[in-house]
């Protein structure tokens, strides 16, 4: 990884989407600040689309899609897209058809009592009740009950990611990447494979590995470095602030290089 400070003003000229995970990417400690609410307002402004590509629940993502200056937000690690409708609603896409979702709801509510059952330590996420393809445990203080939760997860036929907050299972081939090549095609009629200069990606967790391990323009915030063990493939650039402050210094990276500001 490189000091993002020192990235060309070239470097991301060609770069016309802004994908970005949230939690303490976009916030930092849990808040967002008004520094990072305004470079979200100032990519827009110079028509750089940006887009939370997050595990946050349904519920938040709703939101963010109605109020934030954002194009649309991937949410539950790919398990829907929400975008504003124009007005005061937003379109929701799931990656499941609408006829399988009933069952795949009811299926992950009996993983997990059964995971309840079997691993006392689990916690069910306390934002639960407003996801909508996915379930989640918070992250225990003990490294060894993640380990049990993770497996007991992956022994009830989830794919399990973690982050800094959660860890989340769900049924059906997708993560974040997955979920971002379908929308990217459906919504913007764009082929990732064959445009990759076109979009960045700026995280700081585990579950974004597949995100860096795929985009040419990817950034992590300062704190993903504690994270790199479980990231076979690095983001190119680092920040040096963390959470929101490092995508601040993305924002500023990005307009530079479509305006010739600094």
């Amino acid at each position: 990884m490189k000091g993002l400070s020192l990235a060309s003003r070239s470097t991301f000229a060609r770069v016309r989407f802004v994908l970005t995970d949230m939690d303490e990417t976009l916030t930092y400690r849990g808040r967002l600040s008004a520094r990072t609410y305004d470079a979200l307002e100032r990519l827009q402004r110079v028509g750089v689309k940006v887009i939370p590509v997050t595990a946050a629940p349904a519920g938040w993502c709703d939101q963010m899609a109605r109020m934030w200056p954002v194009d649309g937000v991937v949410s539950e690690n790919g398990g829907l897209f929400i975008q504003s409708d124009g007005g005061h609603g937003v379109k929701r896409s799931f990656w499941h058809a609408e006829a399988k979702r009933q069952a795949i709801s009811d299926q992950l509510a009996t993983i997990g009592r059964h995971i309840r059952q079997v691993v006392p330590s689990a916690v069910v996420a306390d934002d639960q009740p407003f996801r909508l393809t996915s379930l989640a445990f918070a992250q225990p203080d003990s490294e060894a009950d993640r380990r049990v939760i993770v497996t007991a997860m992956v022994d009830a036929g989830l794919d399990v990611a973690a982050n800094n907050i959660w860890i989340l299972g769900w049924l059906g081939p997708y993560d974040k990447l997955a979920m971002t090549r379908r929308v990217m095609a459906d919504v913007y009629g764009i082929d990732i494979d064959a445009d990759r200069d076109s979009i960045l990606y700026c995280g700081d967790s585990t579950n974004d590995a597949p995100m860096f391990r795929f985009f040419r323009h990817t950034v992590g915030v300062s704190t993903v470095r504690h994270y790199l063990p479980d990231i076979p493939i690095p983001p190119n650039w680092i920040t040096q602030g963390p959470g929101g402050d490092g995508f601040v210094e993305v924002a500023d990276a990005v307009i530079a290089a479509k305006t010739g500001e600094h």
